[in-house]
């Protein structure tokens, strides 16, 4: 289960099972002023919830762009399945650090939506 205080989170579903996707590889960068440069804030993968627990820390959260890179192609892989996108960026600001940030993917391996979720 992600903290309650982290003020980041994500949520993936495995469209095609309509079960959480497990084991998925994702990495959370920053883009920096101002040489607007990526800075890995975090690599990590999903939760068998199909969740990434504590993205950021409470007060790691600035505001800025943001990136979340989801390895899809490893995910289909492992899963025996072949797929078009080999990996999924999500790209947001964040404009109040003040405040919670969801961010789902739901997943097959043709296409994807994503949306701010709260």
């Amino acid at each position: 289960m992600e903290p309650r205080s982290s003020p980041l989170t994500t949520h993936v579903l495995d469209t095609t099972s309509g079960l959480p996707a497990r084991g998925l590889c994702l990495c959370l960068s920053r883009l920096e002023d101002p040489d607007q440069q990526w800075t890995v804030l975090r690599e990590s993968h999903t939760d068998a919830d199909g969740r990434c627990p504590g993205l950021l820390r409470p007060g790691q959260m600035k505001p800025g762009t943001y990136k979340l890179s989801f390895d899809t192609e490893g995910y289909w892989k492992k899963m025996g399945q072949e797929s078009f996108y080999p990996y999924i960026e999500v790209v947001f600001t964040i404009t109040n650090e003040t405040q919670k940030f969801h961010v789902p993917l739901l997943l097959s391996p043709w296409s994807y939506t994503t949306y701010r979720g709260s």
